[in-house]
């Protein structure tokens, strides 16, 4: 009984501890950025560049960038995946995108930097654009005989919810909401006043009460769709910290060097991690020992893919892709991790 107790205590005490340290500083404006983007920033304009025939350089740059501009998360990649691959986007920019979009949207690298550091934020940010981009120039090597899934020469998202307005008072909003996240990690309490300030002004002058309703509503849908996910990570992620004894992440994944980075990309390619929880339970890991570059390499292999999403993965692409792809993702991890650890 007591066993039961001890692990119920240490997965509310993380709960406790993230929720206090973490969400309204750091996840709490992520959200209302995401909101923005998914509402006033049309995603047609991103994904019609991902077609086979497209310049490689402007379809590799935006596809392995396009996570931050589509706010995209690991539970809304795959079907946007699908969609880009099977409407003709090529085979190296598809997967360019599916491996950077869930690491480098607001929410992960806002979460990733809050929690585990900047640097660890960052670096997660600029490998997964990096290591995609050779991802995606490798499979389009490696099945450049290959025909595309049909014949049409992009690839786009039925939904258009974006509102046509003048270009700065874009900058204003977007800028003040950045504005609001960095101030409130930062705990500057003038600046993010100020930024706030900014922030009711542009929605004054520049909005009209349903638009302000339909950004409202889509914050909410992205508050509904992960919180309960993020939460039972967090629960999770203190319990396995009670359960897993220090000496037996510090004997694997304890110190940088190839193989401690390998076994945390491989693992991470196995589990499951749903939205966000990827952050939490690195966290409990580096607690009891977990050098940071195998944390940054289950942080960047965990999310682009999964037992559950390589089936997904396996029935759009085939079986070789498949396994080319999720064998390039863990060498490519376990390699971003190790380069990590060493600087």
């Amino acid at each position: 009984m007591d066993f039961i107790i001890n692990l119920l205590a240490g997965g509310f005490s993380a709960l406790f501890e993230y929720l206090s340290a973490h969400v309204i500083a750091c996840l709490v404006p992520a959200f209302f950025i995401a909101g923005a983007i998914s509402v006033f920033l049309n995603p047609s304009i991103v994904t019609k560049y991902f077609g086979s025939n497209v310049n490689p350089f402007v379809s590799y740059s935006i596809a392995s960038v396009s996570g931050f501009i589509l706010a995209v998360c690991s539970c809304t990649v795959l079907p946007l995946f699908a969609g880009i691959y099977k409407r003709g986007g090529g085979i190296g920019p598809a997967v360019t995108f599916l491996y950077s979009g869930p690491a480098i949207s607001i929410l992960a690298v806002s979460l990733s930097a809050g929690v585990l550091g900047y640097d660890i934020g960052f670096a997660r940010a600029a490998f997964a654009i990096i290591f995609s981009i050779l991802i995606g120039l490798i499979m389009a090597y490696l099945f450049s005989k290959d025909k595309p899934a049909v014949s049409q020469p992009a690839a786009a998202l039925p939904a258009d919810t974006a509102h046509e307005r003048p270009m700065y008072q874009t900058l204003i909003y977007f800028g003040s909401l950045i504005a609001i996240l960095i101030f409130a990690s930062a705990k500057n309490i003038p600046a993010f006043l100020l930024a706030l300030l900014v922030l009711l002004f542009s929605l004054w002058r520049f909005f009209n009460m349903p638009q302000i309703k339909e950004w409202l509503s889509e914050t909410w849908r992205f508050v509904k769709l992960i919180s309960p996910w993020l939460i039972g990570g967090i629960f999770i992620a203190g319990v396995l910290k009670t359960l897993i004894p220090t000496d037996f992440i510090t004997s694997y994944v304890g110190s940088n060097n190839p193989i401690s980075n390998l076994i945390a990309s491989f693992s991470g390619a196995l589990l499951y991690f749903a939205t966000l929880t990827e952050v939490p339970i690195v966290k409990a890991f580096i607690d009891l020992g977990m050098a940071k570059g195998p944390a940054l390499a289950l942080l960047l292999s965990g999310p682009a893919v999964s037992l559950p999403s390589f089936l997904v993965i396996r029935k759009i692409l085939g079986n070789k892709k498949a396994f080319s792809y999720i064998g390039l993702v863990i060498l490519s991890s376990s390699l971003a991790g190790y380069i990590f650890g060493i600087f």
